[in-house]
């Protein structure tokens, strides 16, 4: 009878997306609002789905809350930006019953984007109160100025 060792390979940690973290994509969404006259919201969602960050401008449609909060949960969920995903839900496409399979609601508009710490997922920020395209502007800036691509 031959034993064989079994060897195990110790997979790196990464450090998880923290409150700091999301105070500096927050403020990071804040600026790049800012930069385009936007008044909307953002989200920040930890990998497990968890809020951690959350911001309102004032004078932003109420709306806007719902739509970054469910932006980021499904750029997290598909780790992919939402941006990229819209056509997967149209009729014809790969994703398009997607939409109404799960419990908690996902939205395939621009304006979610995963985040990422030494290319593992940790993370997605959302922002909603602008077209779909400044809002993916906005939450790209927010995520590359907190160097968490």
């Amino acid at each position: 009878m031959s034993i064989t060792a079994h060897t195990t390979t110790a997979i790196p940690t990464v450090r998880p997306l923290t409150t700091g973290d999301a105070d500096v994509l927050i403020e990071a969404v804040r600026r790049a609002a800012d930069g385009l006259g936007v008044r909307g919201s953002a989200t920040v969602l930890d990998a497990g789905g968890q809020l951690l960050g959350f911001r309102r401008h004032d004078e932003a449609v109420l709306i806007s809350g719902e739509t970054s909060t469910r932006k980021a949960y499904t750029a997290l969920q598909l780790d992919a930006p939402t941006a990229d995903l819209v056509d997967l839900v149209r009729p014809d496409g790969l994703f398009h019953t997607l939409p109404t399979a799960l419990d908690r609601p996902l939205l395939f508009i621009a304006g979610g984007v995963p985040v990422h710490r030494d290319g593992r997922l940790i993370g997605a920020i959302g922002f909603g109160g602008g077209s779909p395209e400044q809002d993916h502007r906005i939450a790209t800036e927010a995520r590359e100025a907190a160097q968490l691509v």
